[in-house]
């Protein structure tokens, strides 16, 4: 065939039939079908916009085009029942394909294989979405809910089994093990958005009988059109009303899904979602450390001052002890005691002196009180004498 276009290519002049390959129409078909199929590998990927998709037979019947070019397209019926998304018209998409020639009526088409909604259409949705749902405040930062300190149950909504799984699940055995987590199994990828959204209603409803704090949502690493799922107005306004704070985990660090924007934490990955949450319990122990100690000096401190302020107030009582006053009350008794036995007539008269009495009985303290013939009376220690006063000499006294 290739040989037939290159004669026909070298001369202007109508060919000579002398020589030429005859061919059939069925064989002509065959052979162009042969030249397409040695030509293109069995799968290629094509980036084109979906456009008047038809169900018939239960087989999708769409074309596919670039706005410059179209070629039809079709999936199958049964391919068409395993695909996470289905395109609708004007849906930007890469098709995995291959090519099909019908050789019966020269008709070329591509058979997909996968099909994914291009990160144009992605991207598109998302901001149709974003300005769909931001004048209802769903992503404002006053309505964002602060994260428990220290959750302990929690539910997990994420594909199962998943590498992202494995690692969030070491993640909370290393960071925080007393937390409890709920499992909840979901598709996280295609159009699968329903399905997420009942899932989120039923622990929803279960959230306090199951004694859960928080909600992770988390879906591993791929591309951002993988993501599309969570771009989604019906998964959003689901978690928006969820009675307890979400955290997202989805993706890579780059990427940013409406549903990020709707959490109240957003993290850059799965596992970072688990490091927010969770507290770290050798930072935990290491502060419950510094407190110990911390209150060892505030008691230390406090019993300090207390025995300070109790001997304080100990040595002020001293003196009003009972003991110490009937100590204070003898002395001075005793000191009376003395007193009075010193200024006892009795003490006086013990060192040798005597009392003496006048006619009257009075005490005699002046010649004055008496006159010669006066009878008087002497009083000694171990008795009296009677006296007759017979002279009475004075006594000079003494200058002053």
């Amino acid at each position: 065939m290739a040989e037939l276009l290159d004669r026909l290519d070298a001369s202007e002049s109508p060919p000579s039939l002398h020589g030429l390959h005859r061919y059939t129409v069925a064989t002509l078909n065959e052979a162009i079908a042969t030249l397409l199929g040695r030509g293109f590998a069995p799968r290629f990927l094509l980036e084109a916009t979906a456009s008047r998709p038809q169900l018939k037979k239960g087989h999708l019947w769409l074309t596919l085009t670039d706005g410059e070019a179209t070629v039809p397209a079709v999936i199958w019926s049964s391919q068409l029942r395993k695909l996470a998304f289905v395109p609708e018209d004007g849906d930007g998409v890469t098709v995995v394909g291959k090519l099909n020639f019908w050789t019966a009526r020269a008709a070329l088409s591509v058979q997909i294989l996968d099909v994914r909604p291009s990160l144009t259409a992605v991207m598109r949705r998302f901001e149709l979405v974003r300005a769909r749902l931001a004048p209802e405040g769903l992503f404002d930062q006053d309505r964002k809910r602060p994260l428990p300190p220290w959750p302990g149950r929690i539910a997990l909504l994420t594909s199962v089994p998943s590498s992202a799984l494995a690692d969030m699940l070491r993640t909370v055995r290393e960071r925080w093990p007393l937390t409890t987590v709920l499992l909840v199994p979901v598709p996280v990828q295609g159009a699968v958005e329903g399905r997420v959204c009942e899932a989120i209603e039923r622990l929803a409803a279960r959230a306090e009988s199951l004694g859960l704090e928080a909600l992770v949502v988390a879906r591993g690493g791929g591309s951002r059109e993988d993501l599309a799922l969570f771009d989604g107005e019906a998964l959003a306004r689901c978690l928006a009303a969820f009675p307890l704070p979400v955290v997202s985990g989805l993706g890579h660090e780059d990427d940013t899904t409406i549903a990020d924007l709707v959490a109240d934490y957003r993290a850059a990955t799965p596992t970072a979602a688990l490091v927010a949450l969770l507290p770290d319990q050798v930072a935990e122990r290491a502060g419950l450390r510094q407190l110990r100690r911390h209150l060892r000096q505030v008691v230390d401190g406090r019993l300090q001052a207390l025995r300070r302020q109790l001997l304080l107030l100990q040595a002020r009582l001293e003196p009003l002890h009972p003991r110490r006053r009937l100590d204070l009350e003898r002395r001075r008794l005793e000191q009376q005691r003395l007193l009075l036995r010193a200024l006892s007539p009795r003490h006086v008269l013990e060192r040798g002196f005597a009392l003496l009495r006048g006619p009257k009985g009075g005490v005699v303290r002046s010649i004055q009180a008496l006159r010669p013939g006066d009878t008087v009376s002497v009083q000694l220690l171990d008795g009296s004498l009677e006296l007759l006063v017979q002279h009475i000499h004075s006594v000079a006294a003494d200058p002053p």
